[in-house]
């Protein structure tokens, strides 16, 4: 929401930092309807797969189930994948290295071709898109 206007977006993307978060962010922030990206799923998975005990692995599994249930999901589909690639030259072009971001560059491409806002704690991510992508601040408490 922009504190000026009063506006949410009516949808918009959220990476996996704001998901993980989501608990401590003001719905005011958000958009009215809140989707993710399958890739952001992968993410969750990986979580999952480094539980340490079987208490966090119980919890963790609990959440993907969760999440799953609670929002749709878009799919790295072809044309987020091309995206992927052109975003890739843009870090590249601003004198960053694309490798340590892939998953946050998928979750913006997918963004990007659907033509949604990204929601994210780390706007610095996703500096040199700004051709491609709309990228809404969340502040996290």
């Amino acid at each position: 929401m922009t504190e000026e206007s009063g506006y949410r977006n009516p949808v918009g993307l959220l990476d996996t930092g704001v998901l993980i978060d989501l608990a401590r962010v003001d719905d005011d922030h958000l958009p009215v309807r809140s989707r993710i990206s399958t890739v952001t799923l992968a993410e969750l998975g990986i979580g999952i797969a480094l539980s340490a005990t079987p208490t966090e692995l119980a919890l963790r599994s609990e959440r993907m189930s969760e999440v799953e249930h609670a929002f749709d999901a878009l799919p790295l589909c072809s044309a987020a994948a091309r995206r992927f690639t052109s975003m890739a030259k843009l870090v590249v072009a601003a004198g960053r290295n694309p490798k340590p971001r892939k998953f946050d560059l998928m979750i913006a491409a997918i963004a990007s071709v659907n033509d949604l806002p990204l929601y994210t704690s780390n706007v610095a991510d996703f500096t040199g898109l700004e051709p491609v992508l709309t990228v809404v601040p969340v502040p996290v408490s």
